[in-house]
């Protein structure tokens, strides 16, 4: 089997978690969760995803603002922001490997960022 990609989820709502991870998989990634922004980030360096869906309201912390670092750190990983309040957060650079996503959101939503993931 070829390899396949690596999606990590780092969001507190564990019944979304289950939905994008279900739905993800049978997109064809392998799918790991964390539900707080410092498992998160450990995982960044343990598994190395190639995609990365991060809520901003974390119970440890502001999932945002770890998106610039992780953008600098990691500049290749695509990174798709997940939030139910519409906010655009100016201090993260401009790149394509760089998404917001605002809940709720459809499976047609989830194709479109999908489908621009190369």
């Amino acid at each position: 089997m070829p390899n396949r990609r690596k999606l990590l989820i780092i969001d507190d709502e564990k019944d979304l978690c289950q939905l994008l991870k279900t739905y993800s998989a049978n997109k064809g990634f392998d799918v790991s969760l964390c539900h707080t922004l410092k498992d998160g980030l450990t995982a960044l360096n343990t598994i190395h995803p190639d995609i990365v869906f991060m809520d901003n309201n974390l119970p440890d912390g502001d999932g945002w603002s770890a998106a610039k670092k992780i953008t600098l750190d990691f500049p290749e990983m695509y990174i798709i922001l997940i939030s139910a309040y519409s906010y655009s957060p100016a201090e993260i650079p401009a790149t394509d490997h760089f998404r917001v996503l605002e809940k709720p959101f459809s499976k047609a939503d989830l194709d479109k960022q999908f489908a621009v993931i190369k």
